[in-house]
């Protein structure tokens, strides 16, 4: 490769890499063709490369290099879709329209892995597989987006669950993600290189820095003017996406100018295979920060993606940053190149596919899905040239929308600021949840995970004692006595179990035992020493005695019988004697 062709593709790792070169020389006369293709990026050359092939003759004009910008920058990712969310496509067109158009997408795929095939290009190593992860906990809104494409759509999809996605991604930023088996993953250079070899061989005429400086679109016959030569043709296709500028500038406005970057890190031995054991492509988020895949025994990630982007010193920075939250096992990770790349958006995130005034077409912002979809493009194009073919129809829904110029630019820059503080939020609160769940597991032995068991306690026969007719008995009850606060009289607390009377006489029974004991005694020998018999009188009976017996009967368990009221030793009255009869058998 050249110094100057160097110069035109930077410090591109493809650049360095390439299986060859190419190399066409400028327009320097007139000519008269067909069609005339503006722009020799990858839909330029597959619309140039499908016309030619149906007989038709072709040029293509290309200010710089074949493949100089998106078409031989990108990540090389090629998979079925646009750059509009499916689910906002079905909101927009409905159901029907939604899954041609998607059809339409996927064609594009195959286009371009039978391409490879056929022409058996060099170097540009597909791989197959696409896997979207998410960095949220969402795996219903996945299953969701899966359900449609599968079954609405009819594409290869399947979800996989957190554990299969980090057994293939070790990394606890991930969780669930959409697989397309069907999709893969190239070197873009070789394949536009390849795709650019192929037209030549179709018989399609290539002029490389030949800018196409002016267009005369009226008329049967439409005119280009180039700095040299001048090229007269039927249909003309503006193929130029972000870089049409002053040639259509009614066009350029509809086209929003966005810049990604691209890095490849220093050869990382076992370590890459340790953190990455998936081979296709992977994607982790829906700004285009996060794009890598593996390269023989490197890491080529993509991202930065803006309209005023940072530097290239400083996405590296980012990319660094990001590799080393994202897989720390892979320790410090260099970066041998890096570059950047103008990608082509519109407004609503589809391409612009179709016709503009008779005889003057358009393929143009493809960014974000850009292999798959200018593949499609260039194939509808060329078939409704030569043939008539009005798929291209389809897109007639997404009209061409003023971009907003610098205005819109803002806009966007704001908007792709606020979708990744959204998507970091919404990763960082299923960390942080998943982390919640993980210590409150840890916490649980395994032999407390399931119901505990609690041992019943043990059940006590109730000791009911047979009525008596004197007190008896009762075992005290051991009842920590409440702690009293003198002065004014508080209400007890609800929850506090006041004893009972019984229980707090109960407790008084072995003082005051002998004492009664004595009473009864001297009670008794008062009555001896009255008359036995006096006609007439029933003998008086001390109060609280038992009705039919003696006041001294013993109660059950040897206790001695007590008076209600007995005189004590000194002769004074006793004051009432407290029942020891239970309160209650409860």
């Amino acid at each position: 490769m050249s110094a100057t062709v160097q110069a035109d593709f930077g410090a591109s790792w493809y650049a360095g890499t390439a299986a060859g070169t190419f190399e066409r020389p400028r327009l320097t006369f007139d000519i008269d063709v067909d069609v005339c293709v503006i722009g020799g990026g990858l839909a330029g050359l597959t619309a140039a490369r499908e016309v030619a092939r149906r007989g038709w003759s072709v040029a293509v004009l290309e200010a710089k290099r074949v493949a100089w910008s998106a078409s031989g920058r990108n990540c090389g990712f090629v998979m079925p879709g646009f750059g509009s969310d499916p689910r906002r496509m079905v909101e927009r067109v409905g159901i029907d329209l939604a899954k041609a158009l998607w059809q339409l997408s996927e064609a594009g795929v195959d286009y371009v892995r039978t391409t490879i095939r056929d022409t058996g290009m060099a170097g540009v190593r597909p791989m197959s597989g696409w896997l979207d992860v998410s960095k949220a906990d969402n795996g219903d809104e996945l299953e969701a987006i899966a359900t449609l494409l599968a079954q609405k759509f009819g594409t290869d999809v399947e979800t996989w669950t957190t554990e299969r996605v980090r057994a293939a991604l070790k990394s606890d930023f991930y969780f669930g993600a959409i697989h397309y088996p069907g999709a893969i993953h190239i070197d873009p250079l070789n394949y536009a290189y390849g795709l650019a070899n192929a037209a030549l061989a179709a018989g399609v005429a290539i002029f490389e820095e030949t800018p196409a400086l002016a267009i005369d679109p009226a008329g049967v016959r439409k005119r280009i003017t180039t700095p040299l030569g001048r090229v007269r043709a039927a249909h003309i296709v503006l193929a130029g996406s972000a870089h049409l500028g002053a040639l259509a500038p009614r066009l350029a406005e509809t086209v929003l100018p966005v810049t990604s970057y691209v890095a490849v890190t220093a050869p990382l031995g076992e370590r890459l295979g340790a953190a990455i054991s998936y081979k296709g492509a992977v994607s982790d988020t829906r700004v285009g920060d996060s794009q890598y895949r593996i390269v023989g025994d490197r890491l080529m990630w993509a991202g930065g993606v803006g309209t005023w982007p940072p530097s290239t010193r400083r996405a590296v920075g980012q990319f660094k940053s990001t590799i080393e939250r994202t897989f720390p096992q892979l320790g410090a990770v260099e970066f041998e190149h890096a570059w950047s790349g103008v990608m082509g958006y519109s407004v609503h995130g589809m391409p612009q596919v179709g016709e503009v005034i008779p005889g003057l077409w358009l393929a143009s912002a493809f960014g974000g899905h850009g292999l798959n979809t200018t593949a499609m493009a260039g194939e509808l194009i060329a078939g409704a040239i030569t043939d008539g073919d009005d798929r291209w129809r389809l897109f007639l829904p997404y009209e061409l929308v003023w971009a907003g110029g610098t205005l819109g630019r803002a806009v966007h820059q704001v908007a792709t600021w606020s979708r990744r503080g959204s998507e970091n939020w919404a990763a960082s609160l299923s960390r942080r949840r998943e982390a919640a769940r993980r210590a409150e597991a840890a916490q649980v032995r395994p032999e407390q995970a399931g119901p505990a068991r609690v041992a019943p306690p043990p059940v006590v026969p109730r000791q009911v004692a047979p009525p008596q007719d004197a007190p008896r008995h009762v075992a005290p009850r051991q009842v920590e006595p409440p702690e009293v606060e003198y002065g004014p009289v508080a209400r007890p607390e609800p929850a506090r179990v006041e004893p009972t009377i019984a229980e707090i006489a109960s407790t008084q029974v072995p003082e005051v035992e002998s004492l009664l004991g004595q009473v009864a005694e001297r009670a008794n020998r008062q009555k001896a020493r009255r008359p036995d018999a006096q006609k007439g009188k029933t003998p008086r009976r001390t109060q609280g005695a038992a009705p039919n017996g003696p006041t001294n009967r013993t109660a059950p368990g040897g206790a001695p019988g007590r008076q209600a009221q007995a005189a004590s030793p000194s002769g004074e009255p006793e004051p009432p004697a407290v029942s020891k009869d239970p309160a209650s058998t409860d």
